[in-house]
């Protein structure tokens, strides 16, 4: 729908959180069936390489809660605070946006954070299912994760500056994509390295772990992306026409 026809940010938002609760349930769901057989059996390893007659405080929430219930839950919370987020930063950038509809604009945000969000973290420290990664160094790995995820954004923006400055397609393609990956390869470089995969450790499951994890947020963000797009676009759709009705008087 044209962009001159733009709904308030409480109505946005409202759809936002509505989009990210349907897309994080659509995600929870995609998980559970494809990424906990794989969590079951990175956690049996685990359990089989603890010493003999080691004992282990039980779970504050039982396993069984946390594969089903809780992994709903958690997604369906994400997808909501995820959904507030791209609602918001919409209303911020929807006059910036060189697109030529509103729902193109949201479904490209969306895309947009599942590339700096997502994909460019997954790349650099890909997720690691129980039994992998060394605790004495998890806050260096969370603040790396959390720099590179910024890190990330900036390449997204630093390759729409640089395709903007460009005025052939061809040309904005090449320069969006170079200075993105100049970003991203420094980021790559400049950030440390955690090798903490016990050689022992199955690569098939390792992947089979990662590649759903990663679905998952693919999931997550596509759903969302098209769930607030259609509902923007029903929206906007409801204002163009309100704003085209004709006004009767008595």
């Amino acid at each position: 729908m044209p962009l001159n026809h733009r709904p308030g940010y409480i109505q946005l938002l409202l759809r936002g959180l509505l989009a990210g609760l349907a897309a994080g349930l659509l995600a929870g769901g995609f998980a559970y069936l494809v990424g906990e057989p794989h969590i079951n059996a990175a956690i049996a390893i685990e359990e089989a390489a603890a010493p003999a007659g080691e004992t282990t405080d039980d779970p504050l929430v039982d396993r069984d809660v946390q594969s089903t219930a809780g992994l709903l839950l958690a997604t369906a919370l994400m997808g909501v605070a995820f959904g507030g987020i791209l609602a918001t930063a919409y209303t911020v950038l929807r006059r910036h946006l060189r697109t030529g509809s509103d729902t193109q604009a949201a479904f490209g945000l969306a895309g947009a954070a599942l590339t700096g969000i997502v994909l460019v973290p997954f790349l650099k420290y890909p997720p690691n299912p129980p039994a992998v990664g060394n605790p004495d160094t998890i806050d260096q790995r969370t603040y790396a994760w959390l720099a590179v995820v910024v890190l990330g954004l900036v390449a997204v923006w630093a390759g729409v500056l640089a395709a903007r400055t460009q005025s052939h397609q061809w040309r904005r393609a090449a320069a969006g994509t170079a200075a993105f990956l100049i970003v991203v390869t420094i980021a790559y470089t400049l950030l440390p390295t955690f090798r903490e995969v016990p050689a022992d450790f199955p690569a098939t499951l390792l992947w089979d772990f990662r590649i759903s994890s990663l679905g998952t947020q693919t999931v997550l963000w596509t759903a969302l992306g098209l769930t607030f797009a259609g509902l923007l676009s029903r929206l906007t759709t409801g204002h163009r026409q309100t704003a085209t009705e004709p006004v009767t008087t008595a």
